[in-house]
């Protein structure tokens, strides 16, 4: 693991409290810097140096929250010419600082028993995986390598931005919503432009069978909505899931009418007398646009962050679908799938040391992965018997932090709960 930071309010080394918390029952949050799988470096309030989460850091403090900064490992680390960030390293290092805080909880502020963590994007993937693997198995021999205490990782509560997870089936999920669209256009982190692009032939063909991969997959799952019905596809890829994911972007585009936002009249939205009364889905689509090319994430190149996160110690990268590994363009293993499969979330719904309460929030513009990835999260963990609170709030791209007062009001709430 890497180093980690621990903050407490100053009122609590005088015996003070704030917000109706002490230094014994303060919850204690767990913001990580994890992006894109990249290394995620313990933070602090003032930090500037990118990535960080310093006004989270503060704002949690203000409240009245016990911080813990874990410094986590991620795909791009070398140590002694060996590739030492690859997964699982990321979640054994938030684990292992779980377990030291619980460790050592008689000495530090804060109530271990309120541990509620946050993430956006692979931070969010951090965070939710975080959520439902506690004390799973799977993890045990890296932690052990790691000397982690002896302790429980469980956490309480689970707060998401926009988590890319469920990495095995996000390249389907893409192209069961985009199909169809074969322009694309993302921004450029590193020079600052807009690129633009279309599909190719094979990518046209691909994104095909790709979008029907995703319909076998969803009717797999046996999701259910709010009233108990089941939620299909059918073989053109329609039906009550697709019914329901658009309903959250009709909810969403509701709210922010409500609250006198603008809703763009060429988005796709149908609204009558402020009502929305529903949505062009291909037109919303095409609106907001496609950002990536087909395969999305296990790209054929392998440029993509997340081949590079099933590298090994002596391996960069690897594709982790059969599907990329089959349609390579460059030489290529197949990563370990119980590997794979054992950083997605979704594989741990029936653990019991699950966290009980959840937090995801998908902004409605969000193109870095299909609305259904973290419908079908927010979804699976409703079915399960969690307690799972879920929106996409209107016209918002791939973000997180953006609402800390009512993220601050939910972990209030659920503390009180229990």
């Amino acid at each position: 693991m890497q180093k980690l930071n621990i903050f407490a309010p100053l009122a609590y080394f005088h015996g003070g409290s704030i917000n109706g918390y002490n230094a014994q029952t303060a919850p204690i949050f767990m913001p990580n810097t994890v992006g894109g799988y990249m290394p995620g470096p313990r933070d602090y309030p003032g930090n500037t140096s990118q990535p960080n989460s310093s006004k989270t850091i503060i704002a949690a403090l203000e409240h009245g929250y016990v911080v813990v900064s874990a410094g986590l490992r991620g795909r791009t680390i070398i140590e002694d010419s060996k590739y030492v960030g690859k997964a699982p390293a990321f979640i054994v290092d938030m684990k292992a600082a779980i377990r030291f805080i619980r460790h050592n909880s008689e000495l530090l502020p804060g109530n271990v028993d309120r541990i509620i963590t946050n993430g956006t994007s692979a931070g969010g993937a951090t965070s939710a995986l975080t959520g439902t693997s506690g004390n799973e198995p799977f993890f045990d021999k890296y932690l052990q390598e790691l000397g982690a205490a002896d302790e429980s990782d469980a956490i309480f509560a689970a707060s998401c931005y926009c988590p890319i997870h469920n990495l095995e089936h996000a390249d389907s999920a893409y192209e069961w919503q985009f199909n169809g669209i074969n322009d694309w256009s993302k921004l450029n982190y590193g020079t600052g432009k807009i690129e633009t692009g279309k599909l190719n032939d094979e990518q046209i063909v691909l994104s095909k069978e790709l979008k029907h991969q995703f319909i076998d997959y969803l009717n797999s799952l046996q999701l259910q909505d709010n009233n108990n019905q089941k939620l299909s596809l059918d073989d053109n890829g329609q039906g009550s899931f697709l019914n329901y994911v658009k309903n959250f972007i009709i909810q969403s585009a509701q709210k922010a009418l409500d609250s006198n936002q603008t809703v763009d009249s060429n988005s796709g939205v149908i609204i009558e007398n402020d009502v929305v009364k529903d949505i062009n889905w291909s037109k919303y689509l095409s609106f907001i646009t496609r950002m990536k090319s087909t395969p999305a994430f296990d790209d054929l190149k392998m440029d993509n962050p997340e081949p590079n996160l099933f590298g090994t110690e002596k391996i960069d990268s690897q594709h982790f679908t059969k599907f990329a590994q089959e349609h390579s363009k460059v030489p290529s293993k197949l990563a370990d799938q119980k590997l794979v499969q054992a950083i997605n979330p979704l594989q741990y719904l029936d653990n019991k040391d699950s966290a009980k309460y959840w937090r995801i929030r998908h902004g409605a513009s969000d193109r870095d992965t299909s609305f259904a990835i973290p419908i079908i999260l927010a979804t699976s963990l409703k079915n399960t018997g969690h307690k799972v609170d879920f929106a996409m709030p209107w016209d918002t791209p791939h973000s997180g932090d953006y609402d800390l007062r009512d993220l601050f009001t939910w972990i209030d709430k659920v503390c009180a709960e229990g």
